[in-house]
């Protein structure tokens, strides 16, 4: 009764479905070659051209073998599985590996020239779906890969390829229920109407997929513009004002500080006057650079504007203090020289500590006074909120190697502070040379 089952399950024409099949690959191929030209997407574009090589293949299965070759159709149809997989890596950054592409192609060309294997009904059809089996695994892969990214947040973008593969795979357990004089070619026969529907709902699904990905990202592309400062890369204030909202609420619940420093380049207008405003913007990408490499990556730092920056951290006034003399530090050391001319820029730093109830608004208006008081006090130092006393950090010995003892300083400074007077809103810090050095 399960062979007349199989031998009689979708009683479907077969030549009617091949036409369906490669008339939707086709138009769907053309959408999608169109959609990749107009949202300048390459993957787009080459997954298009695998439907358009799949939908040929399709056509090409219903000549004659007389005027095609046997093992053709069947390569192009690899060679389409392969190009899916790689307009996957291509939408993700990744670059097209050739000879992987084409190697089940190839391969079942080389297997073809061996009459046993095209004697063999059962071994070929074992071969090609182990083959669409291999290029869907790995085209889920690379979109298991991205499962972190916002990009990647719908089951269907991991479920439809798993799902296709099991299918593929699906005649190989049911041909051992079948009659060994029957075998697979009967399986086929049976239920190649199946796999003929299933491909078409495949490749409708996976279009569908590609371009709601292809929206994501490129909406994701243009929130991200409209939050960025094109000059630095850094944030710029609304997207500093959007990062500080989510960082207050989080720390809210968790009752931790936060501290709030700004930054604003000391004399700057009078670089630009001075050796241009080439070398002005050059100066304000290397304090970018400065200021990235110098915070934690949890971090938000941000271009409010001008020569002025901020940044939100989650710690104590201390590691606030810490980390602006750390960065005026460097960023000293590094702007003496821009561009091949002496430049000596410096940074003026006010620093905010309090907690997150008080909202950034507030956290920000300290630092600027802060920032004013440090400009006022000579520029090119850090300046808080409150009075604070620098006290020089402690060493330690390190190793011995005979009599010589290599001492190496604590790399935080310890700060002492004491209540502010009434009549001041913030004090600059003085920094001693040794925690300078360290800091």
């Amino acid at each position: 009764m399960f062979t007349q089952f199989i031998d009689a399950a979708v009683p479907l024409d077969l030549s009617t479905l091949f036409v369906v099949a490669m008339c939707v690959a086709a138009l769907l191929g053309l959408f999608l070659l169109y959609a990749g030209q107009q949202e300048r997407v390459r993957a787009l574009a080459w997954w298009g051209a695998a439907y358009l090589v799949g939908g040929f293949s399709v056509a090409l299965w219903s000549l004659a073998d007389e005027i095609v070759p046997p093992a053709l159709p069947s390569a192009l149809l690899f060679l389409a599985c392969g190009m899916i997989w790689s307009a996957a890596r291509l939408f993700h950054g990744r670059s097209v590996m050739w000879v992987a592409m084409s190697a089940g192609a190839l391969g079942w060309i080389a297997a073809c020239s061996f009459p046993t294997f095209v004697s063999g009904g059962t071994l070929r059809a074992i071969a090609a779906s182990l083959i669409i089996f291999a290029y869907v695994v790995l085209t889920a892969a690379e979109l298991w890969c991205e499962r972190r990214r916002n990009l990647i947040r719908r089951w269907p973008a991991l479920f439809v390829p798993v799902l296709h593969g099991l299918v593929f795979l699906f005649p190989l357990p049911l041909a051992s229920l079948l009659p060994s004089e029957r075998g697979m070619l009967t399986l086929a026969s049976g239920w190649i109407a199946v796999f003929v529907l299933e491909v078409i709902l495949y490749v409708v699904g996976t279009a569908f997929i590609m371009l709601t990905l292809t929206r994501e990202r490129t909406l994701t592309l243009h929130k991200t513009a409209a939050l960025t400062d094109p000059m630095t890369g850094l944030c710029n204030r609304r997207g500093f004002d959007e990062g500080a909202c989510r960082v207050i609420a989080a720390r809210t619940r968790r009752r931790q500080t936060v501290t709030a420093l700004l930054f604003d380049l000391d004399h700057f207008k009078r670089i630009n006057d001075r050796f241009g405003h080439a070398t002005g913007d050059t100066t304000l990408k290397l304090f970018a650079s400065v200021i990235s490499s110098g915070m934690r990556a949890d971090d938000l730092i941000a271009r409010l504007g001008g020569e002025e920056f901020a940044a939100l951290i989650v710690g104590s006034l201390e590691d606030g203090v810490a980390a602006a003399e750390r960065i005026r530090v460097a960023f000293e050391t590094a702007a003496r020289a821009v561009g091949g001319r002496y430049v000596g820029a410096t940074v003026s730093v006010g620093v905010a500590c309090g907690n997150p109830e008080e909202g950034v608004e507030t956290l920000l208006d300290r630092a600027d006074q802060a920032l004013y008081d440090a400009k006022s006090a000579g520029r090119n130092r850090v300046a808080t909120a409150i009075d604070i006393v620098w006290v020089d950090a402690k060493s330690e010995p390190q190793s011995e190697s005979g009599d010589a003892v290599h001492w190496t300083a604590y790399r935080r400074p310890v700060i002492a502070l004491r209540p502010a007077a009434p009549s001041q809103s913030g004090t600059h810090v003085d920094v001693p040379s040794s925690v300078r050095a360290i800091a």
